[in-house]
């Protein structure tokens, strides 16, 4: 039996960029998740019949939101729910899941890489029938309609089993509960060579992955240990748990810190990596090196040809803005476009779309390719890992090698996390009102060339975002950046960018903060961070 349960609207259900993400709690107030999914189905038009792809990371109330969202989808329309089993489907592999099924759409459970938890972070997000983020017509008739919402249409059920592969029915609507690994690890197979990779393995190459009990665990296990013979262990915390251990499911250098410590040791392995909560995000390391997000785009882009699935050659480059300028140089060099855009997959889907550009990174860790369209962690593990299987040298050796022949830029990441919100605003404002007078500046030691706020005029559909970051830069090349982060559930992250280039082979194991240090107290004098937040360091270094 259908039912329509009158409702009250909510104030707060605007999707970001990554769709809606509050604390638990606030997801467990009453109608507050059955508001937002009706919102969505209300927003989409032609859904009856349709197939819904349904899933998420794991954490903590993902199993109960699961359960709503196919009894609503029942009561709404779609013919078909498509559910990973035990709920469980990473980004990238349910994005893969519509795009290979010809789904309508999808519903993906996740706040990413934010800590899970009884009162932690929950998200819930919808992808469109390409497979990538809703386009922003889309999140903003869902907010518009949450604001206005009187009734929601659910079915009167039972709880389904997801834990069982196989079909069943719920009011007449087809649900399909798969494995979540199968379809993506035949994609992986695909687009790499897994006979090298074997190879690899089979002569010692070791590795370390840290799953981060997260939702990459069974597919790093399916596809590294089973697959591709690497040693049982490889995978480190690969159970996911509601909670992640209790540990931040991102994979940066202080919430991975112990598969840092490990690669830097006597006996790290040949190759480190990580992937963070929802699986799109990835930590590259080398024995005795980091590899940088926005170097790691780069090298990906120069090697890529290595790989069977982009063995004919790249369409182009797209990177967000405040990714440094390296992956720019292999654009160049290879003689195709570069694109830099806003911070927010969803620009870079327009541009694969388009056919204009293969592969995609954001210095936050995401990288990504035109095989599905969402940033995909273990997809970049895979094209590092088939990368060395076929030049055989060692992750630093290839880095130095791309730093000889590219040049290298330097560059870090601070974050200053849970300021409050209104300062935090107040010194972007003020950064942005004093913009006309900053070139020809000088704060500390460094003159001021240029200063802007990155706006983007998308070549596709020619929509413009403004307003994306400031961005200054410095006699001789340097360059800072400010952003406020929208993706944590409580006060605001202030993140700086900075960078500079250096040509030729400078200073190959020169430390980066070292490097920048001129830079970073620059920018930190020009926004006054200290005065305005009273952080006197940053809460993480990348």
């Amino acid at each position: 039996m259908i039912k329509t349960v009158p409702t009250t609207p909510y104030d707060d259900q605007k999707p970001g960029t990554s769709g809606l993400r509050k604390k638990v709690p606030h997801f467990q107030q009453p109608n507050y998740v059955e508001n937002f999914v009706q919102s969505i189905f209300d927003s989409l038009q032609g859904r009856d019949g349709q197939t819904l792809v349904i899933g998420g990371d794991g954490r903590y109330f993902n199993r109960e939101v699961i359960q709503i969202a196919l009894r609503m989808a029942a009561a709404n329309g779609f013919a078909r729910t498509i559910v990973g089993r035990g709920g469980i489907l990473s980004t990238p592999a349910a994005s893969n899941l519509i795009r290979a099924r010809a789904a309508f759409g999808g519903i993906i459970l996740s706040a990413s890489h934010n800590p899970g938890g009884p009162t932690e972070d929950f998200g819930i997000k919808y992808n469109a029938s390409n497979g990538g983020p809703a386009p922003e017509r889309i999140t903003e008739a869902i907010f518009a309609r949450s604001r206005e919402i009187a009734e929601y249409r659910i079915l009167a059920a039972a709880d389904l089993d997801l834990d069982a592969l196989g079909t069943r029915d719920l009011g007449g609507m087809t649900v399909e509960v798969v494995d979540p690994v199968e379809d993506y690890a035949a994609l992986m197979e695909r687009l790499f060579d897994f006979d090298a990779i074997r190879d690899l393995f089979r002569g010692g190459f070791t590795m370390a992955f840290d799953a981060m009990h997260a939702v990459t665990g069974p597919y790093a296990r399916e596809i590294l240990e089973n697959r591709l013979g690497a040693a049982a262990g490889t995978v480190m915390n690969g159970e996911p748990l509601p909670d992640f251990g209790g540990h931040h499911p991102d994979p940066n250098l202080v919430h991975a810190r112990e598969l840092y410590d490990r690669m830097m040791g006597d006996d790290a392995p040949d190759f480190g990596a990580a992937s963070d909560g929802d699986g799109d995000r990835n930590l590259i390391i080398g024995r005795g090196i980091f590899v940088t997000p926005s170097d790691s785009l780069a090298l990906l882009a120069a090697n890529a040809h290595l790989a069977p699935g982009y063995a004919g050659g790249l369409k182009g480059i797209a990177r967000s803005m405040p990714t440094s300028a390296a992956a720019d140089r292999v654009a160049e060099r290879l003689g195709i476009p570069l694109y830099e855009t806003p911070t927010g997959w969803k620009f870079f889907g327009n541009l694969l779309d388009a056919g204009r550009a293969t592969l995609c990174g954001e210095e936050s860790a995401g990288t990504g390719s035109d095989h599905v369209r969402e940033k995909d962690g273990l997809w970049a593990v895979l094209l590092w890992l088939n990368i060395l299987a076929a030049r055989r040298q060692s992750v630093k050796e290839i880095v130095h090698e791309h730093w000889r022949s590219f040049g290298r830029d330097y560059y870090t990441r601070h974050d200053y996390e849970g300021i409050d919100t209104a300062p935090a605003e107040a010194l972007m404002a003020d950064l942005r009102a004093r913009l006309p007078e900053l070139p020809g500046s000088t704060a500390a030691s460094m003159t001021v060339e240029r200063a802007d706020d990155f706006a983007y005029h998308d070549p596709v559909d020619g929509s413009e975002a403004r307003a994306q970051g400031i961005r200054i830069y410095f006699r001789g090349g340097a360059r800072a950046v400010f952003r406020l982060s929208g993706t944590g559930t409580s006060g605001a992250t202030l993140r700086v960018y900075l960078e500079r280039y250096a040509p030729g082979p400078d200073g190959l194991d020169r430390d980066p903060q070292e490097a920048l240090a001129d830079v970073i107290t620059e920018a930190n004098a020009i926004a006054g961070i200290r005065a305005r937040t009273g952080r006197t360091a940053p809460d993480v270094v990348t």
